[in-house]
This record gives C-alpha cells, sequence and structure tokens, in this order.
C-alpha cells in the first residue's frame, strides 16, 4: 500500500525569504497579450563567464515543472538536482569553459519567478489574481533578462517541451538576438490532442475542495493535492511510452500488494510516486498557468500564420523530435524544420518517450556540438 507521509505543504514553491541558492533575480515590467502589465521578478541561474563582448551566452529554457536549477545537487534552496546535468559542464556539450549559460525559471512559475504564488504588489499573495500569460508573454519578461545581463545576441537558445515552445518563440520574435536555436520535443502551436490531454488536468486540480478558487497557499493544512497528483498521473502516463511502460512494468503487481484485494499494479505505484514528489515542489496554481500558457501556444497569432512566423526565423535552426513521443508526435518537429530556412530536422531513437528530451543525454549533446560547432 502506499506509504504513509507528512502532509505536504499548501504549496511546494520557493517563497520570499527561503534560502535563495544559486538565484539570482532581476525584476521588470511585462505588457500581456490580454493588454494587462505585469510587474514581475525573474529568478535565474549562470554558469561559465560572460565574454567581454557577451557573445558567448546561451539561454536555455526549461519545461513544465522544471526551474533555473538545471546544473547540480539537490541543495539548501533547490529541492532537486539539476535537470540537464549530463549536458552542461565544463568539457560537456554545452561547455562552461567556453559558454556562457543562462536558465531562468519561467514567469507564471513557482521557484522565484512570479507567479500565483507570489507576493502580488499589494503585499498579499498573487493566488487567483494573477492573470493570464502566455509563451509570448514569457519570452517578453525573458528579454528584460537578457537586457540587464547585458546579452544583445544569444550564441544559442535551446529547449525541449514547454521550453521548446519559448525557444521557438525567442527565434521568432527576436530574429536578430539568436544565433542558433534548438528545438527538442515540441510544436509551433499547441494541437487538438495537446490541448485535450491537458483538460482533465486543469479540471482535476480545479475541482479539488483544497483549491479554494485559486487562494489555497496560506489556508492552513490547504492545497488542492488530490487534484494535482491526478494531473501529474495523467501527464506523466502521456510523457513515457507505452513499450517502455510495459517492459519496465507489464502487469506485475506493487511489491506485497494484490490488486484483486485492494492493492495497485506497479505502473499505479510508479505514477503514484512522481504525483507525491511534485506536490512538494510545486504550486498547483502554477501548474495551471503554465499549462494554459501552453494551451494558447501558437507563433502564428497575429502574424499571419505559423509559415509566417516560421519565415521570420533567421537563426541556424534544429528541430528534432523523439520517435516514441506520444504527446508531441515526430511530425510536429518536422514541420518545424521544414518551415525554417535551412533548418535540419533530427530523430532521437529512444524508448523512454516524451522524456527521452531529459534522458537520451548522448544524443542530444551530439545535436548541441553540431549545432554550436
Amino acid at each position: 500500500m502506499t506509504q504513509a507521509l507528512d502532509p505536504p505543504p499548501a504549496t511546494g514553491a520557493w517563497r520570499e525569504g527561503d534560502p535563495p541558492g544559486r538565484r539570482r533575480f532581476v525584476t521588470g515590467f511585462q505588457p500581456l497579450e490580454t493588454g494587462r502589465e505585469l510587474p514581475f521578478t525573474l529568478a535565474y541561474e549562470t554558469w561559465g563567464t560572460l565574454n567581454s563582448g557577451a557573445t558567448n551566452a546561451i539561454l536555455v529554457e526549461h519545461a513544465l515543472t522544471g526551474d533555473s536549477h538545471a546544473v547540480g545537487p539537490a541543495e539548501e534552496g533547490h529541492v532537486s538536482p539539476g535537470w540537464w546535468d549530463g549536458l552542461i559542464g565544463p568539457g560537456k556539450a554545452i561547455d562552461t569553459d567556453a559558454f556562457f549559460v543562462v536558465v531562468p525559471n519561467v514567469l507564471g512559475g513557482c521557484q522565484g519567478s512570479t507567479g500565483p504564488s507570489s507576493a502580488h504588489p499589494d503585499g498579499s499573495l498573487w493566488g487567483s489574481r494573477f492573470p493570464a500569460v502566455t509563451v509570448r508573454d514569457q519570452v517578453g519578461a525573458e528579454v528584460v533578462l537578457a537586457d540587464a545581463l547585458g546579452i544583445g545576441r544569444w550564441a544559442a537558445v535551446l529547449g525541449g517541451s514547454m521550453g521548446g515552445m519559448r525557444a521557438l518563440e525567442w527565434a521568432v520574435s527576436e530574429p536578430e538576438r539568436v544565433a542558433a536555436l534548438l528545438v527538442l520535443a515540441s510544436t509551433a502551436q499547441a494541437s487538438a490532442d495537446q490541448i485535450a490531454w491537458a483538460a482533465p488536468q486543469l479540471h482535476a486540480i480545479r475541482s479539488d475542495p483544497g483549491w479554494h478558487g485559486g487562494d489555497y497557499h496560506d489556508v492552513p493544512g490547504g492545497g488542492p493535492h488530490a487534484g494535482l497528483g491526478i494531473a501529474r498521473r495523467i501527464a506523466h502516463a502521456t510523457y513515457r511510452s507505452e513499450a517502455e511502460l510495459a517492459q519496465r512494468f507489464g502487469r506485475r503487481h506493487q511489491d506485497g500488494e494484490d490488486p484483486l484485494r485492494g492493492g495497485r499494479f506497479a505502473v499505479e505505484s510508479y505514477l503514484d510516486h512522481h504525483a507525491g514528489k511534485l506536490s512538494r515542489r510545486f504550486d498547483a496554481g502554477s501548474y495551471v498557468v503554465l499549462t494554459e500558457s501552453m494551451n494558447t501556444h501558437d507563433v502564428g497569432r497575429g502574424r499571419g500564420g505559423v509559415a509566417n512566423a516560421l519565415g521570420r526565423i533567421t537563426a541556424r535552426t534544429v528541430a528534432a523530435g523523439v520517435d516514441s513521443d506520444r504527446l508531441y508526435p515526430l511530425y510536429q518537429s518536422r514541420a518545424i524544420a521544414d518551415g525554417v530556412a535551412g533548418a535540419e530536422f533530427a530523430v532521437i531513437g529512444s524508448p523512454y518517450g516524451h522524456d527521452s528530451f531529459l534522458i537520451e543525454t548522448e544524443q542530444i549533446a551530439k545535436l548541441v556540438r553540431s549545432l554550436l560547432g
């Protein structure tokens, strides 16, 4: 049966006053596509040294439940180890002896950047008042960060999944500021299938009595943990492939449990584990805000369509998909490559599905070295 744990806090967000860890911060005001203006803080981390001409900077964009801590162990201020440790560092594909690497926590996130769990200018928390933000808005906030760091042009912008959406939007909205682009397991616009998979996740969170309309952060014992856990279970099943789950778990029972007597299959225990982990390091409000930003992602909005938008890109581009990805299928990566002049389309061969962009370090390292070479 599920091991009993202490109840999680109302939110797993990093809160002001917590140890900052490696985070640094920049502030600004972002005009939103909805017509509002949002005062914001972006948390970010850096590795390496910016050269005198500011020509060696690489921007790395994280996925939905990632954050700025792409490199390093779990430590004070950082509840999880780096999610791209195998790719970033001295002598690695993204060589920090040669490049200055910048990883921001996305606008709307919960690990130091302004989001629903952050303080509103009136001193209370944003909660349900936090506005809808788009991928385009998120990139606008990152332009402020680049300006603050004195970076006029990125040597490369890299990202997978939701991070790939932001990487692509950078190259479309700021073409003169992106020299090279790697978009992994992502899309130029969210599909009906992707929006459909997101819908039950959003309903699960908002239907949880602990949601309190989005104003749960300071409710003692509060938080929509059940809803967030359901959302994570749905999402994680789409992140892996059927073949991997079949090989890894099959119909095996969880040790000591019998599904005929209320126990779980091993694959259910696996999903339960990931649901429990997320509730202790993430915020349900950010999960909603960021999921909706992915749903509204469309580089062609207001630009005459996707083809016209991709035609604006001048960066040397690689669009790579995963052959077993059932959430962001290969045709979406191919469509990006086909739409960008001179772009390369690459296939990552893996049994691990969508999550391969976090797992297949050796294959991704080859793509990065080729792009940066």
